[in-house]
């Protein structure tokens, strides 16, 4: 795939785009590739390039990938200010659940809907899904649709205010580990060590809850790309997106083994 740089806005020209409208919520979605789905999802404040670079990631591995622009602007690499106001609104957002335990936000059932569409396009066993910060528990949220079957979650930061808690309702967490219990799927977590915003308390929760179907990966801090978008230099000071802002797109780089492995994981499950 030709090196794109990161540093700069990003066309997103090689991704057609459609609308998709479900119980009146229509979003925008970048698709792009062949063979079996996988949703991307963004992480705050949008779409920006690194989220792109590793749709492309996917794309290229024998995939086709739904990106849905969930919010801010598409491609683009905002201002601290800018990503900053995108966090705020998204805080109060009637469709994102950022400040209480024990219940999904809105929005998942509009994501779980472009799953079933995308498995009936695609065909295959399923469905993958990749979340990350704000969307990262949707993918587990999401496995209420039959359809995914290859959930990651990337650094899940909700609910913000509740270290350990989890972004999902009681009944539906039994239903989720009902359905890993029966059907013997896994469900993959990425965070960094010292990562404020996604603790090793919630992944406590998320291996209580989950039992042996949960793999939890931690990477050392030290390990993380420093070289990040204004918004995440300035507010987000530690290590934070294991598939985007922080990873290291070099040859033997931890980050870039983890995305390998992830690609690996969504093969495995997708591509059997």
């Amino acid at each position: 795939m030709k090196t794109r740089d990161v540093s700069i806005d990003d066309p997103l020209e090689d991704f057609s785009t459609r609308q998709f409208e479900f119980e009146g919520a229509s979003k925008r979605v970048f698709v792009a590739g062949t063979g079996p789905a996988v949703i991307v999802m963004p992480e705050v404040p949008g779409i920006s390039p690194q989220v792109a670079r590793f749709a492309r990631w996917v794309r290229d591995a024998g995939f086709r990938v739904y990106m849905p622009s969930l919010f801010g602007r598409d491609g683009v690499v905002v201002s601290a200010e800018e990503g900053y106001d995108v966090f705020q609104r998204l805080c109060v957002s009637a469709e994102f659940n950022a400040l209480e335990s024990g219940r999904s936000s809105k929005v998942t059932t509009w994501l779980r809907a472009l799953a079933k569409l995308a498995h009936e396009e695609c065909g295959g066993v399923g469905v993958g899904a990749v979340g990350m910060c704000f969307t990262g528990n949707f993918a587990l949220t999401m496995m209420l649709d039959a359809a995914v079957i290859a959930p990651v979650l990337g650094q899940p930061a909700l609910p913000l205010n509740d270290p350990g808690g989890l972004e999902i309702s009681s009944e539906e967490l039994t239903q989720v580990r009902a359905r890993l219990d029966r059907e013997k799927l896994k469900v993959i977590g990425l965070r960094f060590r010292d990562d404020p915003f996604c603790t090793a308390a919630r992944f406590a929760a998320y291996q209580q809850a989950l039992g042996e179907h949960f793999e939890g990966v931690v990477l050392p801090d030290e390990v993380a790309n420093r070289n990040v978008s204004p918004f995440m230099a300035q507010h987000v000071p530690s290590p934070h997106s294991v598939l985007t802002q922080s990873l290291v797109d070099k040859e033997g780089e931890l980050t870039l083994k983890v995305r390998d492995d992830v690609i690996q994981f969504l093969k495995d499950r997708l591509q059997p």
